[in-house]
């Protein structure tokens, strides 16, 4: 079943459970049914056998799809059948550690107190980072039982296909494929749709969706909240960041998708090879260079006047998403959590060599001698080394949110700022670099790759996070008690929650750096 760009489903395209599920999988199931029956729930999709974790049921590999290389995915239901749901599917084939990975790889995860249909709690669907290349919701920082573990959401985590299988842009060569630049999207679409369809067996109001997604997360989001087939699929969304204000024109990415099949061997007068090749050929080839850029190939959401008809936020906000409330955060040291203190771009800096190793991380066209001299001309005291990250944050990663919620304000859109100062307790010279952000908003402060510690500092911080972030599931308002007044974002005080182990409220926080980049065009890298 093919999704349409209303989102709905076409019969022509229907999928027939293939036997290799069948009999043995009963058989495996029987002799726990008697163990497994507290940790059941049948659903629209089919009778899912979950594990207690915690305090919660988890339910782990939820098949929500299927998909043909380049193709829209199409959906999986089994109404009836016992399924097991009690270890993570396989991630989308990558460059990145997480294991096992297969092209089969369109599964999703439930955490919930009470799998009863008359809970209706909200629901929370996030959706990982690593760009549109890696990454993946089985990384243990966002495993969902501690935030459902509260008992104020049903949590879900969603895998979808990344990189060249998301969002090779293929249409303008082949007719056959006039979906794929935005594969990765429709999987998502198709994810809400089963969560719409599903998610109350699971004791979860499909009325109430929030959608949160961290870095390439929330840029996916931000571009769904422009896509007609995602309409009324979710009703908040929050990003952590991660912007999307343009998306990949369509002639950039037929240039890239060029480059992406010299690098295989394939000429673009003829696919087939493509459709037989190996997946890690596929992946192997990601190191074409990017005919834009340079570095590695983007991929990502491509503007293909069919699923993306016009971009997120330019020329302003995308109307289709204002009518829904909208946090958009980021942390304070975002580019120290992806250009390391000891790599060579940033080991050995000092005032001679600053301006050349910080131009190419600006992403932007400034000229870099001014920007180190303006900023040691406002912070004499600061190192070659501060002035290097903070400008890289300024100009390059927080520049994106600071257009997006400008955007929302001049359209009168509901939307709240933030911005994460806790930093690294492990390794204080990150400060709160990207990704900090995850374990906090997830209680998965001890998780392996959390940098947070467990001290009182850190349990302050998490649930500060969390309590706004499950007001807002609730509410659509991340307003709540234990927190001061947050007003919305407008451009008259840009208030900002600084989520740090005491959170507190400031107006227009780094108003200078913001107005010092404000004077350059912003293009979105890779767009």
């Amino acid at each position: 079943m093919r999704i349409s760009q209303a989102g709905s489903m076409s019969a022509a395209d229907g999928w027939t459970r293939r036997g290799t599920i069948g009999g043995a999988a009963a058989l495996m199931l029987a002799g726990h049914a008697r163990a497994a029956a507290s940790s059941t729930v049948r659903a629209p999709a089919g009778d899912f056998i979950g594990v207690p974790d915690r305090g919660v049921t988890a339910f782990k590999g939820i098949r929500y799809g299927r998909a043909d290389r380049f193709r829209a995915p199409v959906r999986v239901a089994m109404p009836g059948e016992i399924r097991p749901a009690q270890a993570f599917g396989p991630v989308c084939p990558q460059s990145g550690p997480y294991t096992p990975q297969s092209e089969d790889c369109l599964f999703l995860n439930v955490w919930t107190a009470e799998a009863d249909r008359r809970a209706k709690k909200p629901v929370m669907v996030y959706i990982h980072g690593g760009a549109y290349s890696n990454g993946s919701v089985t990384d243990p920082q966002n495993d969902g039982q501690a935030l459902a573990a509260r008992g104020d959401v049903v949590v879900v985590t969603v895998n979808h296909r990344l990189n060249a299988l998301g969002y090779l842009y293929l249409a303008r060569l082949d007719p056959r494929f006039p979906d794929s630049g935005n594969a990765g999207q429709l999987d998502l679409i198709l994810a809400l749709q089963w969560v719409r369809d599903n998610i109350a067996a699971f004791g979860g109001d499909p009325s109430r969706v929030m959608v949160l997604g961290q870095s390439g997360g929330g840029a996916k989001i931000a571009t769904m909240m422009g896509m007609p087939a995602a309409a009324g699929l979710f009703h908040r969304a929050a990003t952590m960041s991660g912007q999307q204000v343009t998306a990949s024109g369509p002639l950039n990415a037929t240039a890239r998708t060029r480059a992406y099949l010299a690098k295989l061997g394939v000429v673009e007068t003829d696919l087939a090879p493509l459709l037989k090749m190996p997946v890690e050929k596929l992946v192997e080839a990601l190191s074409a260079s990017d005919p834009i850029m340079g570095g590695g190939v983007y991929f990502g959401p491509v503007f293909d006047m069919t699923w993306l008809t016009r971009h997120p936020f330019w020329p302003d906000a995308n109307p289709l998403g204002n009518r829904i409330p909208m946090m958009l955060g980021n942390t304070h040291d975002e580019t120290r959590g992806f250009l390391a203190p000891d790599s060579t771009k940033v080991r050995g800096l000092d005032w001679s060599n600053l301006a050349a190793r910080m131009a190419p991380e600006l992403k932007i066209d400034i000229l870099p001698e001014w920007v180190v001299a303006q900023y040691r001309a406002r912070y004499p005291d600061w190192t070659p080394t501060a002035v290097f990250y903070a400008a890289t944050t300024a100009g390059r990663s927080w520049r994106g949110q600071v257009i997006e919620a400008e955007a929302r304000a001049d359209a009168g859109a509901p939307a709240w700022v933030y911005q994460v100062d806790f930093g690294s307790r492990t390794d204080p010279r990150r400060g709160a670099f990207h990704t900090m952000d995850i374990p906090l908003v997830f209680g998965t402060l001890d998780a392996t790759g959390s940098q947070t510690g467990t001290a009182a500092d850190a349990r302050a911080a998490s649930k500060a996070m969390q309590d706004s972030f499950v007001a807002f599931a609730i509410l659509g308002d991340p307003n709540h008690a234990g927190t001061p007044a947050w007003p919305r974002y407008d451009r008259a005080k840009r208030a900002t929650m600084i989520f740090d182990a005491r959170s507190r409220l400031e107006n227009d926080p780094r108003r200078w750096e913001r107005e010092l980049f404000a004077r350059v065009p912003y293009i979105q890298p890779g767009t």
